[in-house]
């Protein structure tokens, strides 16, 4: 095995455990809702979840270890990632903040201060900022 594939076998491991984790929050109620299963399935484009990975990992996603990002920049940068997809196609309506918040606390921010960084994140990608401003607002919101 070449160093690119254990690169990309790597990444490929980290999307699927993403995609799980995300895929459990939106499974806290026993079922999902039309509009997170359609989130999931954008999500599952953008991560690159093969068609036989996704009905794998929606059929148990409790069989994917739970890995959410060690560093604060790697936080921010799912949360960018999943606020545009959330935000800019409406995929869950009124409950893409709510989910948000799940995914939030996911990804290992603070249940304290989710509330306040999840608002804070969708007001930033309804500006469309990119995410060098996106990350400069979140690391100095408090200040």
């Amino acid at each position: 095995m070449s160093f690119s594939d254990l690169f990309d076998s790597e990444f490929k491991q980290r999307n699927k455990g993403h995609f799980a984790s995300i895929a459990r929050v939106a499974l806290t109620d026993g079922t999902f809702s039309p509009e997170e299963k359609e989130f999931l399935n954008k999500l599952a484009v953008r991560l690159e979840i093969s068609a036989t990975e996704y009905e794998e990992i929606l059929e148990n996603p409790m069989n994917y270890p739970i890995n959410p990002p060690y560093l604060h920049e790697h936080r921010l940068e799912r949360l960018y990632d999943l606020a545009r997809i959330v935000h800019v196609d409406h995929h869950l309506g009124d409950q893409q903040e709510l989910m948000l918040r799940k995914i939030g606390v996911g990804l290992g921010f603070n249940i304290d201060n989710v509330n306040y960084i999840v608002h804070k994140a969708l007001v930033l990608v309804d500006k469309e900022v990119d995410f060098d401003t996106f990350f400069e607002e979140m690391q100095n919101m408090n200040k």
